[in-house]
């Protein structure tokens, strides 16, 4: 039997097709309001996350890493 991926980071985690992992950046959910509008919007960007391969191998099992 194969190993299960953990849903919660296959929700918060998108996979690209050359195998790269992106997430949203911390911090964009409240208190926006006072914020630079430049830096409100490189907040919309999703950043590449770095894993090392145990945790990738643990957590996205089925992503096909």
């Amino acid at each position: 039997m194969s190993m299960k991926s953990t849903k919660s980071y296959l929700k918060r985690f998108k996979i690209t097709k050359n195998g790269k992992i992106l997430a949203r950046k911390p911090g964009q959910n409240h208190f926006n309001a006072k914020e630079r509008t430049r830096t409100s919007m490189n907040k919309h960007r999703m950043s590449s996350v770095h894993m090392d391969n145990k945790a990738k191998s643990r957590f996205l099992a089925t992503a096909g890493l």
